[in-house]
Parts: structure tokens; sequence; C-alpha cells
């Protein structure tokens, strides 16, 4: 059995209705009126035991609706959702012994307490033993470097090691799922790497698995191997995110760096989209013409000083799938 099934999840949420002006607002006042939203349409999917997933979608699209459902913060309007054998809602406080949660914007630690304070806090709610609280701590602070702050209160805290505590501190009670929603939102780079790595070590080591939501793709390309693609409360992608990058990537760009700017540089196969100075990239597909093909034919009469080929980011694929109205009939997974 998976550790997470989802099978033809929806939620409804009835909203408010509210005309304009003055008569509008008095009309609300005495009588009235809703609308039905359905924020998750019909959504089924499946995780395994250690898989690393993205749930990914623009704004709007049902995700965080769906990461609240599996937590067992909201109650589904029909079908059915088990995390690691227990119905979430039905059983919250079971539920929370077996996740972790981060959320980007909020914090779990204790405002005005020192960090190592909140984390002891925890151990106690989630009674976790000396011997493990230990351990895990000495794993915590190796990786994420948390003896730096340990015993700053959490409001004096920058955001990258608020983040840092916060995974950890998630993590406290060795739960088999973590969900992760916006986990490098407004950290530099340096702090992004040193998450992703401790999300790919807890991962390898202990197999938890992982559902990240995130609108940075690098965190999608860099941790995961599969997405899901949801839009407007339906799923519209299920699989592998090579996959995808070879159905929806197959543009390529060669930029090439000349000895000299040339005002008629055509190459056969290769758009020009762009030039600075002795600079050229050249857009080409993949399955049609080849990058050796484009560089023998500039070679032939051109000097070729630097070259390089750029994939395309998954950002724009997704893009590309969403103005596309992409929809895949037959998943890898659900």
């Amino acid at each position: 059995m998976s550790i997470i099934e989802v099978n033809n999840l929806q939620k409804e949420f009835m909203i408010a209705k509210r005309e304009t002006g003055l008569v509008g607002a008095l009309k609300s006042l005495v009588k009235r009126e809703f609308v039905k939203k359905e924020a998750v349409k019909d959504i089924s999917f499946s995780i395994e035991k250690g898989e690393m997933v993205g749930y990914i979608g623009p704004n709007g699209a049902g995700k965080s609706t769906t990461i609240k459902m599996l937590t067992g913060i909201l109650v589904p309007s029909a079908g059915q959702v088990t995390v690691n054998g227990i119905v979430p809602y039905e059983n919250r406080q079971e539920n929370a012994k077996s996740i972790g949660v981060v959320f980007g914007q909020r914090t779990q630690l204790w405002w005005d307490l020192p960090t190592i304070e909140s984390f002891e806090l925890l151990k106690a709610i989630y009674r976790v033993t000396d011997q493990r609280y230990k351990e895990n701590m000495s794993i915590f602070q190796e990786i994420l470097g948390l003896d730096e702050f340990i015993n700053t209160p959490v409001r004096q805290l920058s955001l990258g090691q608020r983040m840092r505590a916060d995974i950890a501190a998630s993590l406290l009670h060795d739960p088999p799922i973590l969900f992760l929603d916006e986990p490098t939102i407004g950290l530099d780079v340096v702090a992004k790497e040193k998450m992703r790595t401790f999300i790919q070590e807890i991962n390898k080591e202990k197999e938890v698995t992982v559902i990240l939501t995130t609108h940075d793709m690098e965190d999608i390309e860099k941790l995961c191997q599969r997405m899901v693609l949801i839009d407007h409360g339906q799923k519209v992608y299920d699989g592998d995110i090579l996959a995808v990058k070879e159905r929806f990537g197959k543009m390529r760009t060669l930029v090439v760096d000349l000895e000299d700017a040339n005002s008629s540089f055509h190459i056969k196969g290769g758009e020009l989209c762009k030039q600075e100075g002795n600079r050229y990239w050249l857009r080409f597909n993949r399955n049609e013409v080849s990058a050796s093909d484009l560089i023998t034919q500039i070679s032939q009469t051109h000097n070729i000083k630097d070259l390089t080929v750029e994939e395309p980011d998954i950002e724009s694929i997704i893009s590309r799938i969403y103005q596309e109205g992409f929809i895949e009939k037959q998943t890898v997974k659900g």
C-alpha cells in the first residue's frame, strides 16, 4: 500500500456573493447569496514511501487546499484520502505524529524564546526520547548549521536561519512524511543550497517521503524526479519530470561567441533569436537538427571563440503546457 493514497478528492467552498456599491452592501446584509467554488476537482494520485514529489501549479490552482486535506486541516467534500494508513481529518492527532510540515511564511517556533527552547518544547509535545532527540539534533546541527543561532530568540533570526530551524523542528519526531510549502522562499543562493542538501540527506538516509509545493522550479528540478501538475483544481499531469522535458522541451538554444560580428548570420536549422555584439543565440529543435550539426555549419564560415548549449528550464516548459492547454490522458501514477 502506498504511504499516501488520494482517490477522487474534491473540495468545494461556499463563498458569499457581494454586489458593488452601497445598495449591494445593504442587500447582502438583508439576504446573503452564496456561490459555489470548486477548489479541488476529482484528483487522484498515490505516493510511495521515500518518493520526493513536486506538487505544483499556478496561484489558485488548488495546491494548498489539497495539502490542507492531506494534513487534516480541511475535510474533503467528496473522495477518500489516507496518509500513512490514517484518514487525516478523522484522526488529526494521530496524523500529526506521522507528518512534518513547513510553511515558508509561517513558523511553528515560539517567537520570543531562544530557538533551543522551541526544540525542547516540541520534544516534550511529541514525546521524543532523550536518545532520539540527541541523535536528531546532532544531525540537524551538522547539516543545517544550527549552532550559530541555537540560543538566539526566534524573532531575531534571519529568514534563512528561521527556515533551517523550522525544518529541523518539523523532523524532530522522525515523521515518515514531510510537507514542504515554499521552503526556500526569500532565501539567498547559499541558504537555498543548504536547505536542498538537507532535504536530499533526510530523504536518502531516513527514507522520508517529501511532498514539495513551490514556485521555485529549481527546487523541483534539483529535488524531485516526479511532479504532479494541477490547474483550476484538476490534475493536468502526473509523472516523470524528464518525460515532460522530453515532450515539451524539444527546443534548445546554442549560444555562440564569434571572433567578429556578422550581420548576415544565417544557419540552416537554427533560428537567430538574439544578438549582442559578437554573441548569437540560435534556437533549434533537437529532433530536427543536432547541436553538432549547427556547430559544423558555423565553423565552416566563421571563427568560433566559445559556445554553450542551453537546456530549457522546467518553468518555461510548464508555462508552455498551460498555454497549450495540455491534458495528459494517461498518467504515470494515480
